[in-house]
């Protein structure tokens, strides 16, 4: 597993604030038994203004890890959460908004390096690093409205169901593997 988390300490200053933010919340101290991880566009470098930090969980109990999310973050701002089912799979999702970013706290009982969000944000980040001039055309595609995927997918020339194609292109380009 890649953690790209502990890079933000250092990074630019939208890192470092969400960093603090984060360490602030306590949440991987307080939901250390889910093994905690930062996903998303963030840790990368292609957030835009209103991206949120994602923090996707393993969890197996989803009922308890439910009462666990009410009780740590109901008193924060626009709390909300749902459980419902995303393909396929029965999920948590809790959001919220502290320090000024929007939080979503996601869990599904799926290994961590498995869940698709992850997937997406290796595969990305990787791809970031290979094309240098990738950057800055993603981050102009989701100031036009795209989300992620799609942008990576639209620059890259792949068709088909951006969340889908984009995994497969990481196993073609042996980015990830051992995902099923």
């Amino acid at each position: 597993m890649i953690d790209l988390f502990e890079g933000m300490k250092t990074g630019n200053k939208k890192q470092q604030d969400a960093y603090s933010a984060i360490m602030e919340l306590n949440i991987f101290n307080e939901l250390s038994s889910y093994n905690p991880v930062l996903c998303g566009t963030l840790p990368i470098g292609i957030d835009i203004v209103g991206s949120d930090l994602d923090i996707i969980m393993e969890v197996q109990e989803l009922e308890h890890f439910a009462e666990q999310l009410q009780t740590l973050y109901y008193n924060k701002d626009n709390f909300t959460m749902k459980r419902t089912t995303i393909r396929g799979k029965e999920v948590v999702k809790a959001n919220f908004v502290f320090n000024n970013f929007e939080f979503e706290l996601f869990g599904q009982a799926q290994p961590l390096h498995k869940q698709n969000a992850y997937l997406h944000m290796i595969i990305e980040h990787k791809l970031l690093q290979k094309v240098p001039n990738l950057k800055e055309k993603v981050i102009n595609l989701k100031k036009q409205g795209y989300k992620t995927e799609p942008a990576f997918c639209k620059l890259l020339g792949i068709t088909g169901d951006p969340y889908v194609s984009l995994i497969q292109l990481g196993v073609e380009e042996g980015i990830v593997t051992d995902i099923f």
